[in-house]
């Protein structure tokens, strides 16, 4: 009878002590995404990073705007905030510069997709875009003409403001033609 009054006096003390431990004061979220860039011998655009919170490392596209970012800028705030509508112009742009014959300009239709609900895209502007925004958008791009490219990301009831999501951007000789703009 004391082994078993013993052992029922252990497990209260257990559930005790980790149920004392349930206050929790701090929270950290990730608001990074990373996009895989897949050379090959017939690369078609070149894209490059325009704000601090895109970088481009080892083949990686990254989008960070929490305070954990290397490149965030001082007093730039703790990332996103839930219940908001973020818009970022110029995050990075799509260039023609790699493909170039004899002075001839190639024109590439440049089709970006997100995978998340939350995450847009444009081309351009805001304001005045070229295409989008939407979650999959086309457009041209011309030889010595860099498109700028922009994200929204609306954290309409979101109690985190973080996104794990992926973008897919390929790239296809000539000018676009239907689809979306």
């Amino acid at each position: 009878m004391n082994k078993l009054f013993g052992l029922a006096l252990l497990m209260v003390g257990m559930l005790l002590a980790v149920g004392a431990g349930a206050n929790f004061r701090y929270y950290s979220a990730d608001r990074q995404a990373s996009f895989d860039v897949v050379s090959d011998d017939n690369e078609l655009i070149d894209l490059t990073a325009l704000q601090p919170y895109v970088t481009y490392d080892a083949g990686k596209l990254y989008v960070d705007i929490s305070q954990y970012n290397l490149n965030h800028p001082t007093g730039g705030g703790n990332g996103m905030s839930p219940n908001t509508t973020y818009v970022f112009e110029e995050m990075f742009q799509v260039s023609n510069e790699l493909w170039e014959n004899n002075n001839t300009e190639y024109p590439i239709c440049v089709t970006i997709k997100t995978q998340h609900d939350d995450v847009l895209i444009f081309a351009g502007t805001y304001d005045s875009p070229i295409a989008g925004p939407a979650h999959n958008i086309n457009f041209t791009v011309t030889h010595g003409n860099p498109i700028p490219i922009g994200m929204i990301f609306d954290n309409t009831n979101s109690t985190t403001g973080s996104y794990q999501f992926q973008m897919s951007i390929e790239a296809v000789a000539g000018e676009c033609t239907g689809g979306p703009q």
